[in-house]
């Protein structure tokens, strides 16, 4: 249960409206978000959501106050989490232009809504049942500057979860402009073919996140093998086990993507060597 939001510094009961019909956001998706994960009010891995965040609004070419500083995003996010009483929770902050046509905006400074909701301790577990997942057919995605940030541009995730539930699939995955895999609607793709753990590589137009910089960060050190490379819709379909990734429930093993099936030996091996602590 959430009771608050915080909208541009002050706190808002849930449900109070606060854009109106010329917001920039609304109109064209004129903005990014990110999604944490906190305990006792403190982001987890802050540093690299962090930088992902401000490094999305120096692209979108967001025009930032002196105060619009680390440390306040931050101390927001903390004194949400306080005010709702939230010991470990999921975060989202939306940052969005403001008003304006496509032509005229009023400004280029950001506008932002944060939220949080309740996690219970148990997410952040490998799930006993594997994904049962599919290929969303009909969106490919770019492979350009903005391919990795988390835009509020998200209709391709947004129909893949919609084909996904229709399907009744856990998750869909998402191709990119060469028709190669790229990732699924909220995660990152890892498949693992002869222990030899592969990601497809940023400039293949996945989403940089933040749970796959860890694992990349961490695995030389593991002594497990692994690789960045372009992954094909046939090496997906031959792999012995697919996982994915993301801030919110770490590492969610697949049992199935349409007539493939998966194990999971490896991936609880990464999970209890990398994540379980």
């Amino acid at each position: 249960m959430s009771d608050f939001l915080l909208y541009n510094g002050s706190f808002h009961k849930n449900g109070t409206p606060l854009v109106g019909a010329d917001n920039r956001g609304l109109r064209y998706g004129d903005g990014l978000f990110e999604t944490l994960r906190c305990i006792d009010g403190k982001i987890h891995l802050a540093d690299w959501h962090i930088e992902r965040l401000f490094h999305g609004l120096k692209l979108l070419e967001f025009e930032l106050p002196a105060n619009f500083t680390p440390d306040y995003i931050t101390g927001q996010v903390a004194a949400l989490c306080q005010k709702n009483q939230h010991i470990i929770a999921r975060v989202r902050i939306t940052i969005f232009r403001g008003n304006g046509g496509l032509y005229d905006a009023e400004n280029h400074f950001p506008s932002y809504i944060i939220q949080s909701w309740h996690l219970p301790e148990a997410d952040f577990q490998l799930n006993e049942n594997g994904l049962v997942t599919g290929i969303y057919p009909d969106a490919q995605k770019t492979m350009d500057a903005f391919s990795n940030l988390k835009s509020n541009n998200y209709l391709p995730y947004t129909m893949a979860a919609l084909y996904a539930k229709k399907q009744k699939w856990n998750d869909a995955f998402l191709l990119n402009a060469a028709a190669r895999v790229c990732d699924a609607t909220i995660a990152n793709i890892f498949i693992i073919k002869n222990a030899i753990i592969s990601t497809c590589p940023l400039q293949e137009g996945c989403v940089a996140g933040i749970m796959r910089r860890f694992l990349l960060a961490y695995l030389p050190a593991s002594g497990l093998s692994w690789q960045e490379k372009r992954i094909t819709v046939e090496d997906l379909l031959a792999a012995d086990e697919v996982f994915l990734t993301n801030t919110i429930k770490g590492i969610r093993w697949v049992s199935r993507c349409g007539e493939s099936s998966y194990s999971n030996h490896l991936t609880k091996v990464i999970f209890d060597k990398l994540l379980k602590k």
